[in-house]
């Protein structure tokens, strides 16, 4: 039994909400999303409750039942709230800005690495070395953050790089003896 799939979701005041069938969409004050769920599962909409019900008991509907459930749940959140992910830049000379609503990274690179935001997601830079990205798609904003991470993934030695916020990067010893054999 899914836990997770039987769980209701609470709509907010300000969020609307259609269902087509299998097609869900939601509506509120920081933007719309959209999504067409597996056949193997069912919405039903009481009032502000939104509920997530299997079509039958098979394996794979018993799968897919959490995941529409996340899924769901995720747009509603993110239409009312939006999601935000936190980026930390650290070694010496790396820092970032924006121009416009596009990212500059000063990576170590010989040129400057310019990130566009996909529609939805706004960049936010504190200081030169704390990055946000937020959007109402939470899928998005985490391949958006993931994108600038991999300009510059955190080294194991010094730790230099772009980490998520709270991120522990294991670290590794180095070299042992610095003068070697003669």
């Amino acid at each position: 039994m899914s836990r997770i799939g039987k769980r209701p979701i609470t709509i907010p005041a300000k969020v609307q909400v259609a269902i087509d069938g299998t097609n869900i969409v939601v509506k509120g004050p920081k933007g719309e999303l959209s999504r067409t769920l597996t056949p193997n599962v069912s919405l039903s909409q009481d009032g502000d409750i939104l509920q997530v019900n299997r079509r039958d008991e098979t394996r794979t509907s018993k799968q897919l039942h959490g995941l529409s459930r996340t899924l769901v749940a995720n747009m509603v959140e993110g239409v009312s709230q939006g999601f935000q992910r936190r980026l930390e830049i650290q070694g010496v000379g790396y820092r970032a800005q924006l121009q416009g609503r596009n990212l500059l990274l000063n990576m170590g690179y010989s040129h400057q690495v310019q990130i566009e935001p996909p529609e939805g997601i706004q960049f936010a830079v504190e200081g030169t070395t704390n990055v946000i990205v937020s959007g109402y798609d939470k899928e998005i904003v985490g391949n958006t953050a993931a994108k600038i991470r991999a300009v510059r993934p955190p080294e194991p030695y010094k730790g230099k790089g772009i980490r998520y916020a709270g991120e522990v990067v294991r670290r590794k010893a180095g070299k042992t003896g610095k003068g070697g054999k003669k």
